[in-house]
């Protein structure tokens, strides 16, 4: 084991100096309780078609079932923190609510050079170590790993939850050969609280500590494929990029503070409001110029127009028909679907 006392508590200070709001150290051995959670979460069906996730889920179970040779992790968390309440739009028939941490730059590459930085202060500290860098991008079970190194629970929601920043991080993490001293785990602090199971609009959660993905919103709005379900294209309203409700009502966010945010994951201002009209004009060139170094680009416009169209047929809001209509003869059958949908809708209002 390296000298922790001095190592880890350089790592913390200088993890923070990267604009990281929380660090902590776990052990990297197999929980083989994570294990069992992830089977049967994935034997019921709850991942929908991200078929990836069962794909490598015996290297997702574990740090070492990826990276044998790994033995400590350190889990960071940097925050976005929004500006203001992220369900103010609720009920807008002009507004687009776009998730609030899709409202700036992607944060895959404001995390992952963050991470990179930090990797390079180690190995200068420790050259014959070695060591991994993952945000969201391989198969890692960041939340868990989020717990077990003590900076913060999984909340009711399955999203970790901060007493310092609430519900409000982004979660990175760095696998290292070294043996470090590990945190004392995150203690679950959720109580008897049900504000985020009873916010959330599809009943995504078959109960506290449990999310069927097929019903979820941010599911349905950013993997989902095809054309969603008729029973929840009500339910989803004018959210066109994931859901904050269940996040937003969690009472840990009181304490999460702008301050502490990093200042490349600030809203782009044209995202915190943006008006429903304008993105149902978007060919795919617009999409993609519009969306450049935003995480929304990933899903494509024929994706991201079928949200909006669902959208506009929530709106009540007779003066997008014109534009629904046009959206009726795209070249996309789901785009065409959704806009048949949303017409029909547009056109039955007094």
């Amino acid at each position: 084991m390296v000298n922790a006392a001095s190592f880890q508590e350089d790592l913390r200070a200088e993890a923070a100096a990267l604009g990281f709001a929380a660090c902590g150290f776990a052990s990297a051995a197999t929980d083989p309780l994570n294990g069992e959670r992830l089977e049967e979460w994935l034997g019921d069906g709850r991942h929908g078609s991200m078929e990836w996730m069962e794909a490598r889920k015996h290297q997702r179970a574990s740090p070492q079932g990826l990276w044998p040779d790994a033995r400590s992790v350190i889990a960071l968390g940097m925050s976005y923190a929004p500006d203001g309440d992220p369900l103010a739009l609720e009920g807008d028939a002009e507004a687009a609510r776009i998730s609030v941490y899709a409202q700036g730059r992607d944060y895959h590459d404001v995390v992952k050079k963050a991470l990179k930085a930090l990797a390079r202060w180690m190995i200068a500290r420790e050259p014959e170590s070695e060591l991994k860098v993952f945000v969201d991008t391989a198969p890692v079970m960041e939340k868990p790993l989020g717990q077990a190194a003590g900076i913060g629970w999984q909340g009711k929601h399955t999203n970790l939850v901060s007493r310092d920043h609430g519900s409000w991080l982004f979660l990175g993490a760095i696998y290292t050969t070294l043996e470090l001293a590990p945190d004392p785990s995150g203690r679950d602090l959720c109580g008897s609280c049900r504000k985020c199971q009873d916010a959330c609009p599809t009943d995504a959660f078959p109960a506290p500590y449990q999310l069927d993905a097929r019903r979820c919103i941010s599911y349905l709005t950013i993997e989902h494929k095809g054309p969603v379900a008729e029973e929840f294209r009500a339910a989803l309203g004018n959210r066109i990029y994931g859901c904050d409700d269940c996040l937003a009502v969690c009472p840990w966010n009181k304490f999460a503070d702008i301050a502490h945010r990093h200042l490349k994951l600030a809203p782009r201002e044209e995202l915190v409001a943006p008006r429903l009209a304008q993105f149902l004009q978007f060919d795919d060139a617009g999409f993609r110029q519009f969306f450049s170094g935003s995480p929304i680009k990933r899903i494509g416009r024929d994706r991201f127009v079928r949200n909006c169209l669902y959208a506009a047929g929530n709106s009540a809001n007779a003066e997008l028909l014109g534009q629904v209509e046009r959206l009726r003869g795209d070249p996309d059958p789901v785009v065409r679907d959704a806009a048949d949908w949303a017409a029909a809708r547009l056109r039955a209002i007094p």
